[in-house]
């Protein structure tokens, strides 16, 4: 990116990934206005964030440990599912009967907003790993494990939406084009009178028109970059640590 933008004489705007995939609803054919409460659920990240403009976020709360995302690889390879697992699982999910295994909601009922999901993989390998469990019971556990990731999703979103005061929820990552998670969603905010807003299915996932839309909403609003092209890289770098553009 560096060389291409010296090369060019055309700015370089550095990009926080988490941001592409947070702003990449506003892409999409009916994009959502700001302020919003936004549900960042990945193979590495699971966040509600509060969104009153371009860099401007308050975290809400977020994965203790495993990300959805990661869980769902996770326990596709424990039921013999290829990687990347979570698309496979939903899909076998479709296919299974709810209610056979009994599986936690971990910390549905916390309190706050933050969200862990370990647990619930360790109560999967304790099913597979029984004396009862027999391959061709899959699709039943994954469906049940499904539920219990989008019940918690569910209800702390909501809850989210309800502590901040606001009625429009956008929903970015992967694990957001999950069926079964925007059903539940679709449901939810439709009887109490909210909105949810997804990116189509193609923008879930890590993509570059995200990033280029991030920075070209950045450079819109003033962002001034470095006469240098220079991009500084952070091996952490928390999302609500960024600021809008021009603010130092």
């Amino acid at each position: 990116a560096e060389a291409l933008g010296m090369s060019l004489g055309v700015p370089v705007v550095p990009v926080h990934h988490l941001e592409g995939h947070l702003l990449s609803p506003l892409l999409s054919a009916d994009p959502p206005e700001f302020p919003f409460v936004a549900l960042l659920v990945s193979g590495g990240h699971t966040q509600l964030m509060q969104v009153t403009g371009v860099g401007e976020y308050v975290l809400l709360g977020e994965s203790l440990d495993d990300a959805a995302g990661e869980a769902f690889d996770k326990t596709a390879k424990l039921i013999g599912l290829g990687y990347p697992g979570g698309p496979q699982l939903a899909t076998l999910a479709e296919r299974g009967r709810a209610g056979r295994f009994r599986l936690p909601r971990p910390m549905l009922k916390s309190g706050d907003l933050d969200f862990s999901f370990s647990g619930l993989k360790t109560a999967v390998l304790n099913v597979v790993s029984g004396p009862e469990w027999k391959p061709e019971d899959a699709a039943d556990l994954a469906v049940d494990f499904q539920e219990a990731v989008v019940d918690v999703l569910c209800t702390k979103a909501l809850r989210a939406l309800e502590l901040a005061g606001l009625w429009r929820l956008v929903v970015a990552g992967g694990v957001g084009a999950n069926r079964k998670l925007r059903q539940r969603l679709d449901a939810a905010t439709r009887r109490k009178g909210w909105r949810v807003y997804y990116p189509e299915p193609a923008l879930c996932t890590d993509n570059g028109a995200m990033i280029a839309f991030a920075g070209a909403r950045r450079l819109a609003a003033g962002e001034v970059p470095g006469e240098d092209c220079a991009v500084r890289v952070y091996p952490r770098w928390p999302l609500a640590a960024l600021r809008a553009p021009g603010v130092i």
